[in-house]
């Protein structure tokens, strides 16, 4: 008997399927389908031998080969140019991460002289497109002797990642009340203890969303690269990628299997950071 009465109650509170639903479902679809189809085109030519790439008709079905990606990481100081990336990457994202911190609590907490202004100079430096500041940029580089130069690299990309990893995680601490600050503080902690041990924990969801951006930003970055380091030995894959296609030719496995490879980092970064990072990002950016 209760199985029979139950029935029709679920049934009853499903939602009908209305023409705005199917069409808000088949618009999502499309738009997947649009995103995605570049990138498994991108991925499956890297594993195409030559001559099912350069088809009139395209090929989707194929016995996949490493060959391309062989290719791709026997290139001349390939594995230089994957540590130039990366250290020049996690190294601005760490640096930021490490002033936004303390920064973005100055803003949130502290009531001092000037604090209205450098909160817009921060929202100013965050909208600004940095490649106006390239000539700016390669005349300091020039100047103090720093061009080709990894560390100089590392401190302009932290530069350019800073803004928004102020502004967002600034969000995130005054989203934190701050009644849970005075009760560690009363509890005997100083105010370091009590931002380490109270406020620090809860910003997990902040650091990642801006880690991610950060990463992302950093790794992309081409303008930078192009102008400051043309040296071989201080480049990194951004610029190598460029370069793939005149290297060599008209190779076009080997240089999907580039861009595979420049890819995949970012790939993996988001996969393990996707859960907080979204809603790090639209929660950091209301509140406070």
């Amino acid at each position: 008997m209760s199985a029979t009465t139950q029935t029709p109650q679920k049934l009853r509170t499903r939602k009908p399927l209305t023409v705005g639903a199917i069409a808000k479902n088949l618009s999502a679809l499309v738009i997947a389908v649009v995103f995605v189809f570049p990138v498994y085109w991108m991925f499956s030519s890297s594993l195409k031998p030559q001559h099912e790439i350069m088809t009139k008709d395209p090929v989707f079905v194929f016995t996949p080969t490493l060959e391309n990606y062989t290719t791709a990481t026997g290139v001349d100081l390939f594995w230089t140019y994957v540590r130039n990336s990366l250290t020049v990457t996690v190294g601005a994202v760490l640096l930021a991460l490490l002033v936004a911190l303390a920064a973005s609590f100055a803003i949130a907490r502290l009531r001092f002289k000037g604090r209205k202004g450098i909160v817009l100079i921060v929202m100013m430096a965050q909208m600004a497109p940095w490649e106006v500041m390239v000539i700016a940029m390669y005349m300091i580089s020039r100047e103090n002797d720093l061009l080709n130069s990894i560390p100089m690299l590392m401190l302009i990309y932290f530069v350019m990642v800073l803004p928004f990893t102020i502004w967002t995680l600034r969000g995130f601490i005054a989203a934190v009340p701050v009644e849970l600050e005075e009760a560690a503080q009363i509890d005997g902690c100083t105010r370091g203890q009590a931002f380490r041990k109270v406020i620090f924990p809860l910003l997990a969801p902040g650091l990642m969303s801006t880690s991610l951006f950060g990463f992302i930003t950093a790794w992309n970055e081409f303008a930078m690269i192009l102008m400051l380091n043309k040296d071989k030995e201080s480049s990194t894959l951004t610029l190598w990628l460029t370069q793939f296609q005149t290297a060599f030719g008209s190779d076009w496995g080997a240089t999907m299997a580039a861009s595979t490879l420049f890819a995949l980092p970012v790939l993996i970064v988001f996969l393990f950071l996707q859960r907080k990072a979204v809603g790090g990002m639209t929660a950091g950016a209301v509140k406070g």
